[in-house]
């Protein structure tokens, strides 16, 4: 009874005083870590091995209870005021650069960690906080493959987080030094001055910190909360520079989480925060840097339809697709096109300020000083490796600021029509050349990288290729009368198989032209016509896909209206007017020139026609059994017989390739009429007329 009596006044006492048993334990597991740069002498004994993980773990412990006991008054606790006043932080922040014992960064990193992820009180506005962990900053991200990664991105992220719940810490962490207010200067050092000071008698041989202090083991006394950094650590950006560092690593998870974990920065950022990671931290000169080291460490060796098969590459996920087939450079291109992606990515989700500045380094830096002499140059295979990546390069950029600067790259922003004899003096003239290059592959490279980028949502891109040319009407003859309707405008031609393309979209032609058949309301016949003069263009001799039962242009309709369909909504924001102007009959009439784009096109589907379409009847009487030899091809073509080598193979798959083509423009054609005709409805613009 006495006994059970006694244990209960104990626990009493207990209740009164906890702050007091607290405190001793604290102080006394923090003496015994001290405690234990003075007896040990073992140097190579690893830190895991020693009591001091234990004992930082019971000094975790005790501030988390501590800080429940006191949440009710909402005061800070003892223990949290002496490692403040004591500064324990620094001191463990210089012992874990030391890394004695071994290891010993690990534990310092673990318990800067923990402490400030489960002390819910705000530590980082202290500057026996902030110091120490803007140090512990600067020891890690430097070293690739460094033991301590892991380590040093939990506590990257915990900063993160901290951040993410309170924006304004950015700016005071970036900047390095005192940047708060003096309210939140005196909340800081209020606690401190009224703690109980308890000083340790003994000190450790070991030496003090780069600031003169000498943590727990020096004088109580405080410096004031608006000292600032010793020189060289004011506007270090420790925490950029650490996790730009770690994004790099080989470890896939570290590397991820810091990605997201700078993601996470530029995209809270404040307008002052925004302003100093652009003017006065190494932010996007790094993040560009790592861009372009990953661009030149490419093999020159790449082929451009390996470059062009690899997709699927995303900055989550930076190594290539395992069930995709191996080849030299692979990794190295998949890095760097992860990486882009990330920059792409960074740039739509940072603030404006950081997003302006990204996407203008990577112009410069990127495009201009790296890809644009390789465009430009003598070498056919920098030429093709530089076509290539770059059109790889667009199909994945996304952010609206990056395509801007992409757009200014490849077309300048000029929207003034070229003339027939200027000389290629833009990287676009240069380009448009290459489209039509005495090599096949570059050509092919050139087409694909125009093709990608006519696929982005950028008005400047249309405007500058084509409709800058065509916007004052001058293939339209002065004083001819507009015509009546859209049927007026067929049979533009002496050969009934050819139409102008950019007539289709209802412009006229310099000549009036001959009267149209009589069509129906529906304007069925205006269709029919146009399709007829794609699908006539293949002799009737030379056509196959009737002898397998497919059926005509019909099999790519399908494709061809999602192809319309999309091109529309992607033009509709642009606000283009329902009907060409109005000419106006007092305007000289100027010769008509169609820019450099469309007249390179024009003169490829010409060339096409003469080879093969010009003497095509009289090559097929040369080809012995020709119309059983075309099926053949056909077949070898789609696949259902396997390949063998012919007579004039070249020249049969030529053919059926140019049907199959024919039947495309017709589907084309067909999908871009109204199905009641193309002025019945005039509330539906005419974008896909382009």
């Amino acid at each position: 009874m006495l006994s059970r009596l006694g244990a209960l006044l104990q626990e009493a006492v207990g209740a009164r005083e906890p702050s007091i048993d607290l405190l001793e334990a604290f102080v006394e597991h923090w003496k015994g870590i001290t405690n234990y740069y003075i007896e040990s002498t073992d140097e190579n004994t690893p830190a895991k091995k020693t009591d001091i993980p234990w004992r930082l773990k019971q000094m975790l412990d005790i501030l988390v209870y501590e800080e429940k006991q006191q949440a009710a008054a909402g005061e800070t606790g003892p223990c949290l005021e002496y490692l403040l006043q004591h500064k324990i932080l620094e001191t463990l922040c210089t012992l874990g650069k030391a890394e004695y014992p071994p290891g010993m960064r690990q534990q310092v990193l673990q318990f800067f960690s923990k402490v400030l992820a489960q002390v819910q009180h705000p530590l980082l506005h202290y500057l026996n906080v902030h110091r120490p962990v803007q140090k512990l900053l600067r020891l890690g991200g430097t070293v690739p493959g460094s033991l301590t990664e892991k380590e040093e991105v939990q506590f990257t992220t915990v900063l993160c987080s901290k951040i993410q719940q309170d924006p304004a810490l950015l700016t005071y962490i970036l900047e390095g030094k005192k940047t708060i207010g003096r309210k939140a200067s005196r909340e800081a050092t209020a606690p401190l001055r009224e703690a109980a000071s308890v000083r340790d008698k003994d000190r450790p041989h070991i030496k003090a910190p780069d600031n003169g202090t000498c943590g727990a083991w020096a004088s109580s006394a405080q410096l004031p909360a608006e000292t600032e950094e010793p020189d060289g650590a004011i506007g270090e950006s420790s925490l950029i520079t650490t996790l730009i560092g770690l994004c790099k690593s080989k470890k896939g998870r570290v590397a991820l989480k810091a990605r997201e974990n700078l993601l996470l920065l530029v995209s809270v950022a404040s307008q002052a925060a925004a302003t100093y990671l652009v003017q006065s931290s190494p932010c996007c000169p790094a993040i560009i840097e790592y861009l372009c080291q990953l661009y030149q460490s490419l093999p020159s060796s790449l082929d451009p339809a390996d470059i062009a098969a690899l997709e699927g590459i995303s900055w989550r996920l930076p190594s290539a697709p395992s069930d995709e087939a191996s080849f030299p450079g692979k990794e190295a291109l998949a890095a760097f096109l992860g990486w882009f992606d990330y920059c792409d990515h960074l740039i739509t989700e940072a603030h404006t300020v950081v997003s302006d500045a990204l996407a203008k380094a990577v112009a410069e830096k990127l495009f201009v000083e790296i890809l644009q002499p390789q465009l430009l140059h003598v070498s056919e295979q920098s030429v093709l490796m530089s076509t290539a990546l770059l059109t790889v390069m667009l199909r994945q950029l996304r952010s609206p600021a990056l395509l801007q600067e992409a757009v200014a790259f490849l077309l300048g922003m000029d929207q003034q029509p070229a003339a027939p004899e200027d000389s290629p003096r833009t990287l676009c003239a240069h380009l448009i050349r290459h489209c039509d290059h005495l090599s096949d592959e570059i050509s092919i490279a050139t087409l694909r990288l125009f093709e990608e980028l006519l696929q982005k949502p950028h008005e400047h891109i249309v405007r500058s290729l084509i409709l800058c040319h065509l916007e004052g009407r001058s293939y339209v003859a002065r004083g001819s009368p507009e015509p009546e309707s859209y049927e007026d405008t067929l049979d533009l031609e002496e050969d009934p198989y050819f139409t102008d393309s950019f007539l289709d979209s209802g412009f006229q032609p310099s000549v009036k032209p001959p009267p149209a058949p009589a069509t129906n309301p529906d304007g069925k016949t205006a269709v029919t016509e146009i399709v007829n003069s794609f699908l006539c263009l293949v002799p009737e001799e030379a056509k196959t896909s009737a002898f397998l039962e497919e059926t005509g242009y019909d099999t790519y309709v399908h494709d061809a209206y999602g192809l319309f369909q999309e091109c529309s909504s992607r033009v509709t924001p642009w606000g283009w007017p329902l009907a060409p102007p109005p000419l106006d009959p007092h305007e000289p009439e100027r010769p008509f020139f169609e820019g450099p784009f469309l007249q390179m096109l024009f003169d490829r589907m010409s060339r096409i026609l003469e080879q093969v379409i010009g003497d095509l009847m009289q090559r097929i009487q040369r080809v012995p059994q020709f119309p059983g030899k075309l099926l053949l091809v056909r077949r070898q073509l789609m696949g259902q017989v396997p390949g063998e080598q012919l007579d004039h193979q070249t020249f049969l798959q030529g053919v059926v390739v140019l049907e199959e083509f024919c039947k495309e423009l017709a589907a084309i054609a067909f999908v871009k009429f109204p199905p009641h005709g193309p002025r019945l409805h005039p509330s539906k613009p005419p974008e896909g007329h382009v």
